[in-house]
C-alpha cells in the first residue's frame, strides 16, 4: 500500500465554502490531539503526588510503590517505538484510538484496584496505551498539516500542553488528593480519554506508510527484556536481593542478544545501532537519559519524603512544586535563540549541569523543617530542564544525517523514558536501603547529581563538533524533546519529511 503522508485530510464539508470545512476539521483535530498530550502527561504529573498516599492505604513499602511509578514508565519506554511502528503499518487514527481506549480502561483500573499489585498492572497497561497514542499523535500531525510551516505552529501548541500538563498537574492533583482522594487523579483523566476517543474518528483521517516497513519482534522482546531486567534488578536489590539477581541474569544476556540481533539486521532493526557510532549522537542519548534519571527520581522522593515526614500535605506538595515547572515552562521556548548566542553544545551540556547542582543542594537541604533551600534546588532543576531539552534534541537531530531525523528523534524519547525508569529504580532503592528519611534522600540526591554532572561531562566532550554543524532551525522547531517522536524508526532509503524548516 502506498505512503498517505502527502494527503491531506478529505472532508464532506459544506459545498458554500469547503476551505473553511477543511479548516474547523482541523481545528477539531488538534483539539483531539492535545486531549492525548494531557490525558498522559497529567497523570504522570500527578502520580508522583499520591505515592505517599498510596503507600499509606495499602501499607505498601517503597519497592512496591517505585513499580507504581515505574511500571509506567518501563512499558512507555520499551514499546514507544513498537508503537509508531504500528501506527504506521495499520493506520495511524486507528492505533490513536486503540491507545485512548487502553489509557482510559487503565485508569479505571487503577482508580478502583482492590490491591496494589492491580494498581501496577494498571499503570502498566497506561504505559501501554501512551506508547500508541502519542507516537500517533505526532505522526498525526505530519499527515494532517503538510505544510511545514503551519505544522510547526502546531507542534508548538501541542508541545505547548506537555509543559501546560506539568504546570498545571502538581498543583491540580494536590487539591483533588486532598479532597477527593487518590484515586480521584485516575478518574479525572477518563472524559479526556473518552472525548479524545469520540472525537478521532470524524476529525483525522487516516493514514499509513506500509512500505518497506517490518515488525521486528525480537529486538522487541530483547529489548523489552533488557531494560525491564535492570528495572527489577535495581528496585528489588534490598528487599528480594534473588530476585534481583535472577533479573540481572536475564537482563545481560538479552542487552548482548539485543545488541547482535540488531546489528544483524542493518537499517531494518527496531534501534539502528549504527547510529550510536556518531560521538554527538551518543553523547545526546547519554545525557538525556543522565537528565531524567535525576528529575524522575527526584519527582518521585521528594514527595514522598516530604509527606512521610509530615512537612507537607499533597496540596503544599504540589504547589511546592509549581516553581520548577514554571520556570521550565518558561525558559523552554527561548533554548532555541539562547542556543544560537552561546551555542548548542554549551546549552545542553550548561543545562545537564544545572539540573546536577539543583540536585546537590536538594541533597544539602534533606531533613529540614524549612524548605526554601529545596526550592532553590527544584527551581535550578527546572532551568536546567528548559536549557537542555531543546539542544540535546536538535544535537541528536543534527549529528545523523536527515534520513535518519525522525529515527534519531524517536531514540531521544527512548533515551529520556528509559532514563526515568532506572531513575526512579536506583534512587528508589538507595532512598529504600539507607532506613531513614532524611539519609535516604540525602544520598539519592547526591548519586543523582553526580550522575547529572558526569553525563553533562560526557556532553560537553562528544557534542562540540556537531553543535557547530548542527541547523539552527532544528534547535527551534525541535524544542520539546517529546515533540520529535515520529512514527517510530524509517528505513533509510525512505526520504523524511523534516518537522519544521
Amino acid at each position: 500500500m502506498r505512503d498517505h503522508d502527502s494527503l491531506l485530510p478529505r472532508v464532506s464539508a459544506g459545498a458554500d465554502n469547503p476551505a473553511q470545512g477543511v479548516a474547523d476539521r482541523r481545528r477539531l483535530a488538534l483539539v483531539t490531539l492535545c486531549m492525548a498530550v494531557l490525558i498522559a502527561q497529567v497523570d504522570t504529573s500527578v502520580v508522583n503526588l499520591a505515592i505517599h498516599p498510596i503507600g499509606v492505604y495499602f501499607t505498601a513499602g517503597v519497592a512496591a510503590l517505585q513499580w507504581v511509578a515505574d511500571s509506567y514508565n518501563l512499558v512507555y519506554a520499551a514499546l514507544l517505538l513498537t508503537g509508531g511502528l504500528l501506527a504506521d503499518l495499520l493506520g495511524r487514527r486507528i492505533i490513536f484510538m486503540v491507545g485512548a481506549a487502553v489509557f482510559t480502561t487503565a485508569s479505571l483500573l487503577c482508580a478502583f484496584a482492590p490491591t496494589v499489585s492491580l494498581l501496577i498492572g494498571g499503570r502498566a497497561l497506561a504505559g501501554l496505551g501512551a506508547a500508541l497514542l502519542l507516537p500517533a499523535s505526532l505522526a498525526i500531525i505530519r499527515v494532517v498539516w503538510p505544510d511545514h510551516v503551519e505544522r510547526g505552529r502546531v507542534l508548538g501548541i501541542w508541545a505547548g500542553c506537555n509543559g501546560l500538563a506539568l504546570a498545571i498537574g502538581p498543583t491540580f492533583g494536590g487539591l483533588l488528593i486532598g479532597q477527593f482522594g487518590w484515586r480521584s487523579i485516575f478518574l479525572v483523566v477518563v472524559p479526556l480519554g473518552l472525548a479524545a476517543f469520540a472525537l478521532a474518528a470524524p476529525t483525522i483521517p487516516e493514514s499509513s506508510a506500509r512500505q518497506e516497513r517490518h515488525f521486528d519482534a525480537p529486538g522487541q522482546i530483547l529489548g523489552a527484556l533488557a531494560l525491564g531486567g535492570l528495572a527489577i534488578a535495581a528496585i528489588e536489590t534490598n528487599g528480594a536481593t534473588l530476585t534481583a539477581l535472577i533479573a540481572l541474569a536475564v537482563a545481560t544476556p538479552a542487552l548482548l542478544l539485543f545488541i547482535a540481533v540488531e546489528s544483524q539486521r542493518g537499517a531494518a532493526a527496531l534501534v539502528p545501532l549504527s547510529m550510536f557510532r556518531t560521538r554527538g549522537f551518543l553523547g545526546a542519548v547519554t545525557a538525556t537519559a543522565g537528565m531524567t534519571f535525576g528529575m524522575y527520581g527526584v519527582l518521585f522522593l521528594l514527595p514522598l519524603a516530604w509527606q512521610g515526614s509530615g512537612i507537607l500535605d499533597p496540596l503544599g506538595v504540589g504547589l511546592a512544586l509549581v516553581p520548577m515547572a514554571l520556570v521550565f515552562v518558561l525558559v523552554s521556548p527561548f533554548s532555541g535563540s539562547l542556543s544560537r548566542k552561546f551555542g548548542v553544545h554549551s546549552m545542553a551540556s550548561g543545562g545537564v549541569a544545572l539540573i546536577g547542582f539543583g540536585l546537590l543542594i536538594l541533597s544539602v537541604s534533606a531533613g529540614r523543617k524549612s524548605i526554601m533551600a529545596d526550592e532553590i534546588g527544584l527551581i535550578l532543576t527546572g532551568l536546567g530542564m528548559g536549557l537542555a531539552t531543546g539542544p540535546l534534541l536538535a544535537v541528536a537531530v543534527g549529528a545523523v544525517s536527515a534520513a535518519r531525523s525522525g529515527t534519531a528523534a524517536a531514540l531521544i524519547n527512548v533515551a529520556r523514558m528509559a532514563g526515568a525508569t532506572i531513575g526512579v529504580a536506583v534512587m528508589g532503592a538507595v532512598f529504600a536501603a539507607a532506613h531513614d528519611s532524611a539519609i535516604g534522600l540525602r544520598l539519592a540526591m547526591l548519586l543523582g547529581g553526580l550522575v547529572q554532572l558526569t553525563c553533562a561531562a560526557v556532553a560537553w566532550t562528544t557534542t562540540r563538533s556537531v553543535a557547530n554543524a548542527c541547523p539552527k532551525h532544528r534547535t527551534i522547531g525541535l524544542i520539546h524533546g517529546s515533540c520529535a517522536v515520529l512514527a517510530g524508526p524509517k528505513p533509510a532509503a525512505r526520504k523524511q519529511v523534516p518537522l519544521s524548516k
